[in-house]
């Protein structure tokens, strides 16, 4: 205990704490409503350690005590041993390639007994502490290239490292942490070219190649008739608007189909194209497919989860069917139900008040993170504020986005929802930091 600060509650948002809380129990009985059998004794098999309802309330317990000693910790601990956490990070990320266990398509996974744990998911909390700590130092100027290329390497290096564990979806999550950046300063021009750059990647699967190829001629061949007298007093911007042409046509011709062909796994691509309403046209590509097999997967696709889990969330119509009475997901009909699928299981069995209620304190939550990263008058704290409401964010959008099928099936689970221990577990040791942090922020500049 810190003599300064004896008192544990002292400064704490118990706001926070609360939506924490009834977000954790909404989970554990979704869990349930999708996991339980009939005829089992509920208190038994929640204290057994036998169903996945019965170990996520022990993560959580887990998860409580970890808290605990968080709000019990010095602040200025985590400032100073940021980058230790994030060597700590990457090294975990290393052990898995020598130590991995292939568990549904993913090589990210590290078996220890009963126990499975994804680095991946822990490295999130050390890449938020450690960007936070780059960008507050005094010497950092983040207005320069150097400095934002070194942002964006802390970020994105253990992405790179996780899509080399077939855990691609995983890895985009590290791209929130651009919403960091950018309330410290990065350019807008940047983002925005990162928009460009997906709507291209979205028009290349969506539209005929020839015919993106001459929509970006005509595109580049337009602005060059906008620009020409600028053009003729300075030949610099037509070589720059040929230049942007050619890489536009280079990303459309080689980079997305080198991406589809050698980095992407057949399952993600086929998600990809189904979201698109697109058929997948690499599977005729493949050497192991016969025609006719080729042709049956081209037909059908691999939006199953996606069809069920939307017919689950509109069978709950209202006010749902109740928690032990929804039939698609307590049947196994929606695959991943009490993970990756969750939110269906909330949508059938407390229809749409309830989804509206858990999105409501989902934006809570974000709305609450916001507001206590503006008031901090540390830039660590302010900075490791807004990586945790970007990660959050990022999970939030994409989960609930993939369920109803405005996003692609990647894998990510629903933050304090979806079934998972090293899951629940990143959550509330980032949340709490940042509750710890806030505590303290009437302190001394960190």
């Amino acid at each position: 205990m810190r003599e300064q600060n004896p008192a544990i509650s002292k400064g704490v948002d118990w706001s926070l704490i609360w939506i924490y809380l009834l977000l954790v129990a909404v989970g554990l009985t979704a869990i349930f409503a999708a996991t339980y059998q009939e005829g089992d004794s509920i208190i038994q098999s929640f204290i057994g350690f036998k169903t996945d309802y019965s170990k996520q309330l022990y993560f959580f317990i887990i998860g409580a005590v970890l808290a605990f000693f968080i709000l019990l910790t010095d602040s200025k601990f985590f400032s100073a041993t940021a980058n230790l956490w994030y060597a700590v990070g990457i090294f975990m990320l290393l052990l898995v390639f020598p130590f991995h266990s292939r568990i549904k398509g993913t090589e990210s996974i590290i078996r220890m007994g009963a126990f499975n744990f994804q680095p991946a998911e822990f490295c999130k909390i050390f890449v938020s502490l450690a960007l936070a700590k780059y960008l507050s130092r005094p010497e950092t100027e983040f207005s320069k290239i150097r400095s934002q290329m070194i942002a964006t390497a802390i970020a994105l290096f253990p992405a790179a490292l996780t899509i080399l564990q077939s855990e691609t979806g995983l890895a985009l999550v590290y791209f929130s942490f651009f919403i960091v950046m950018y309330r410290e300063g990065l350019p807008s021009v940047i983002l925005l070219i990162g928009f460009a750059v997906a709507a291209l990647i979205i028009a290349t699967i969506v539209m005929e190649p020839n015919t993106l190829a001459i929509i970006l001629t005509v595109i580049a061949a337009f602005i060059v008739y906008i620009f020409r007298r600028q053009i003729k007093r300075n030949r610099t911007i037509l070589i720059r608007i040929v230049f942007f042409w050619i890489i536009c046509v280079g990303i459309q011709r080689f980079a997305v189909p080198y991406i589809f062909e050698n980095i992407l796994q057949k399952h993600q691509i086929e998600r990809i194209y189904d979201l698109f309403g697109k058929s997948n046209p690499y599977i005729e590509k493949d050497p192991a497919l016969t025609k006719a097999e080729a042709k049956k997967q081209k037909e059908s696709g691999s939006s199953y989860n996606v069809r069920q889990s939307k017919i689950a969330i509109g069978s709950g119509r209202v006010l749902g069917k109740g928690i032990l009475k929804a039939t698609q997901t307590r049947y196994d009909f929606v695959p991943e139900q009490r993970t990756d699928f969750i939110f269906c299981t909330v949508g059938e069995g407390f229809g749409f008040v309830g989804s509206i209620i858990l999105l409501g304190l989902y934006l809570l939550l974000l709305f609450r993170i916001v507001t206590v990263a503006e008031r901090q008058r540390s830039t660590f704290s302010r900075c490791y504020a807004y990586g945790v409401a970007g990660v959050l964010f990022f999970h939030i959008a994409i989960n609930i986005g993939m369920t109803v099928g405005l996003a692609p099936v990647i894998g990510i689970p629903l933050p304090f929802i979806s079934y998972g221990g090293t899951s629940l577990l990143t959550f509330t040791i980032m949340l709490f930091i940042l509750i710890r942090l806030d505590a303290d922020r009437q302190m001394v500049l960190r």
